[in-house]
Formats: C-alpha cells, structure tokens, sequence
C-alpha cells in the first residue's frame, strides 16, 4: 500500500542553497532578500509594487486597516471559505456579511450580491477557490452600479470612489484570466506561500494592487510596511546603518513583515513556477480524463478565457451526503490517500454561529460542501501515484 501526502512542500537544492546563501549572508530577517522578491513578485504579475508579509492573513487585514475599515462598516465575503477570508473583517471591528454560492458552484452568488450591500458596505473580498479566478468582471460591475450608495470615509476609499474588491487570492497565485495574471485584476490582491500552496516560503504571504488605481504607489508602499513593523518609520536594516538607529514609531503597527529567510526560499521557488503550474496541468488532465462520464463532478480548470494555478483538484459525488462522503474519505485513508475537504462553510462553525449566522440560511454553500473531496494534487505525485489514486477512489465511489 503507497502512502500519498496531501500536499507536501516541493523543495530541493535550489531553495536549500538560497538558504544558506541568506543565513551566510548575515542578515536574515526583513531585508535585501525580502526586496528582491518583492520586485519578482511584482514583475511576474505585472504590478508596480508588492508587499511581502508573513501570512496572506496579514495581508487582508492590512489593506482592511489602509482603507480605513472599522466600527460600524461591513464588508462581505463567502460563506464558502476558510475563516482567514471573513475573521480579519472582525479584527477590524467592522461586520462580517457572508454571501451564499451560487448553486452547484463555489463562487459567490453574484446575482444576489447587490441586495447584500448596504451604504456601510466599504469591501467585498472575493475567493478565488482552487486557484480559479472569481467573475472580476461582474462583481466591478456591481459596484459600481452601487455607487450611488457609497459612503467613503478615508482618502483611498475617496480615491476608489465605489466599494473596493479584494481578491483572497491565496490560492491562485500564477491564474489567469481574459489574458490577465492573478494579482492584477481585483483593486488589490492577496497571496498566500503557506506550507501548502503551490509556492511556499514555509509561512508568508503578498499584497498587490492594481496599477490603474489613482494612488501614489510608493506613499502606499510605505504605508503598508509601516503597519507591518510597529508603525516603525525605520526597517531593521535601514537601522543598522552607521548612525542611524534613531526612529519614530507614527503609528501603533503590527508585526506582519516577512524575513529574508523566507523570501530566499520565495525566490528559488518563483524560478521553479512555470514548471509547478505545467505539472499541476498535467495532473489535472489525468483525473479529468480518468473522472469523465463518471458520477464525480470535478471543478474546471480552463475555460476559454481563464487558466486556472492549479492549486487544488476539487471533486463532488453526486448525490450524496456528509455521512457518505466522511466514508470516502476514510476508505481512501485506509488505502494509504490523504484527502482533504475545501471548505466547511463558515456558519458551520461556533464562531460564526455565536455571531449569529445559520447555515440554513446558506443552502447553495452547504449542498456544495456536503459531497466535496478534495484529492492531492501536486508536484511530487509519480505517475503511478495517480494511477493509484484514481484506481482507488473509482472504486471507493463504486464500494462505499
């Protein structure tokens, strides 16, 4: 019996050596390393800049804090997510509104979005659920046919002049869509190199934003880093220069920033993605050939106009349920395949069910969940590994 991983790390040589290099170069936190992977990151999606942080977490919350977001606003996101997406919304103060999907889908249902906003609504943060970018197009759409009701209360909500969307663009890191990369689309956009994503810095995440936006990319920029060191005026290595350890702290910060270690493994990893996407491809047309004319759904990964990271190989089987689908996963696991569920709703949770929100009211979000599974996909997967997978769960499906 073979013993498949989830989602292991891809790491070799190529990152182990940028380690050493950063840990042998003396400086191994926020510094030059983080720099030079802010600037790949910002070329290779075609932004004038990029924030390097240590979670995609931090990263929502960030750009939630710049636009001013607290008391008394709301922001909505889906109800089909991990908590990341809508807990920051609560860190902020502001109110949590959670979206249903659309039926038999994982994206927010669009066209009962618009009855969700309210003249508090400040942000909708989208999810981009297994690296398959969300309809950019339509939910601009929204917003700014809702622009009439837009109430701005800080200079960059000024400066959008209509509701601003963020993209939870943990998973869809290298996606594109209508000849657009991921980073690029939404006002601005969150990564996430979580141990698990497709490029890992082990824990880490980016800010992007669009470059068509009326702001002064560099005053941001600052911006941002100041929230992620303290509201310190002065990065460590800016400190250490001769005669300059004097600083200010402007504002009462965070501790967001992403160290050089981290972003050495970044860098060797991003010169390694065009490799991980194409294999994730290649993976996804072996299920997809092996799953069609079968009852197991799977999520499309290209369409005409979009390519998706090939982040997650999200499968539903039809016509059954939680007790049901909970025995596939265990009957995969008995033969040595660890699967995964992508999302439990949130109003599933107690957290979300003490601030009062019901699953019942989150029907589409549910049904989707109920007979999800989640398959591993990703780059150390030999062929006869998918094989076996595919073998196994065919007959699972069959047995259980």
């Amino acid at each position: 019996m073979k013993n498949i991983s989830f989602s292991p790390p891809d790491i070799t040589t190529n990152e182990k050596n940028r380690i050493s290099e950063v840990l042998n170069s003396g400086w191994i936190t926020t510094g030059p390393t983080v720099k030079r992977f802010e600037s790949r990151l910002a070329k290779y999606c075609g932004t004038q800049n990029t924030v390097c942080l240590n979670s995609a977490t931090a990263g929502l919350e960030l750009i939630l804090r710049v636009l001013g977001i607290s008391d008394g606003d709301e922001v909505i996101t889906s109800a089909y997510t991990y908590t990341a997406s809508a807990s920051i919304i609560a860190h902020t103060g502001a109110k949590i509104v959670l979206a249903d999907t659309k039926n038999n889908s994982y994206e927010m249902d669009y066209d009962k979005l618009s009855s969700l906003i309210t003249p508090k609504t400040k942000a909708i943060i989208a999810v981009d659920i297994a690296g398959v970018i969300c309809d950019y197009n339509k939910l601009f759409n929204i917003v700014n046919y809702k622009k009439s009701c837009f109430v701005a209360n800080n200079p960059y909500q000024e400066a959008i002049g209509r509701i601003c969307v963020i993209a939870d663009a943990a998973h869809s890191f290298g996606a594109t869509q209508d000849d657009k990369i991921s980073g690029s689309i939404a006002d601005f956009s969150v990564f996430s190199f979580h141990a698990v994503k497709n490029l890992t810095t082990a824990e880490g995440g980016a800010i992007t934003w669009n470059k068509a936006l009326p702001f002064d990319t560099e005053a941001l920029y600052k911006e941002f880093m100041l929230l992620a060191l303290h509201g310190q005026d002065k990065d460590a290595l800016t400190k250490s220069q001769a005669g300059a350890w004097e600083y200010d702290i402007k504002c009462l910060g965070y501790k967001y920033n992403m160290t050089d270690i981290a972003a050495g493994i970044g860098i060797a990893q991003l010169s390694r993605y065009p490799y991980f996407l194409a294999e994730r491809h290649t993976i996804i047309k072996q299920y997809n050939n092996a799953f069609a004319g079968t009852n197991i759904e799977f999520l499309a990964h290209v369409g005409e106009n979009y390519r998706s990271s090939g982040h997650l190989y999200l499968t539903r089987i039809t016509n059954i349920k939680e007790e049901k689908r909970n025995k596939f996963i265990q009957k995969m696991a008995e033969d040595g395949i660890a699967t995964n569920v992508h999302y439990k709703p949130l109003p599933l949770f107690t957290a979300y069910k003490n601030l009062g929100f019901d699953i019942k009211d989150f029907p589409n979000a549910f049904n989707q969940y109920q007979n999800q599974i989640s398959l591993p996909l990703h780059t150390k997967l030999s062929a006869d590994d998918i094989t076996y997978i595919i073998e196994n769960y065919i007959k699972a499906v069959k047995e259980v």
